[in-house]
């Protein structure tokens, strides 16, 4: 695929992300606005950032495969909760859909004062092809 993940020496090394994704050839490329934990309606899917990490991860997983991608492709994630949430709600929801066979993306996390109402967390990411 001409993707490299890296996680150079003397970094912390994890399990759950790279420190970096290089792409070393033109192919393309996927970026994925924000998704929020919300149905086909528009609708919030429930009141924890569990539930709506799940559904942004849904939300993400459906626009890949009308590229004829998967989460496999993804080389970053950017995830913004809401301060004061439980960001462990997210990573278990993170941990659910990607199969740990595949080398982790890179990883942003940020606290925000707040998201659109009613929602708690908001994901995007970037996927090469």
């Amino acid at each position: 695929m001409g993707v490299r993940h890296i996680n150079p020496e003397g970094l912390h090394r994890s399990p759950a992300f790279s420190q970096a994704v290089v792409v070393e050839q033109p192919n393309k490329t996927i970026y994925i606005g924000g998704q929020n934990g919300v149905d086909s309606d528009g609708k919030v899917v429930g009141p924890t950032l569990g539930e709506q990490a799940r559904q942004a991860f849904r939300n993400l997983a459906a626009i890949l495969e009308s590229e004829g991608a998967s989460l496999a492709n993804i080389v970053h994630w950017r995830l913004a909760a809401v301060d004061g949430t439980s960001i462990d709600e997210g990573v278990a929801a993170f941990q659910e859909v990607w199969n740990r066979s595949d080398p982790p993306p890179a990883i942003t996390v940020h606290f925000v004062a707040g998201l659109a109402p009613g929602v708690l967390i908001e994901i995007d990411a970037v996927a090469v092809v």
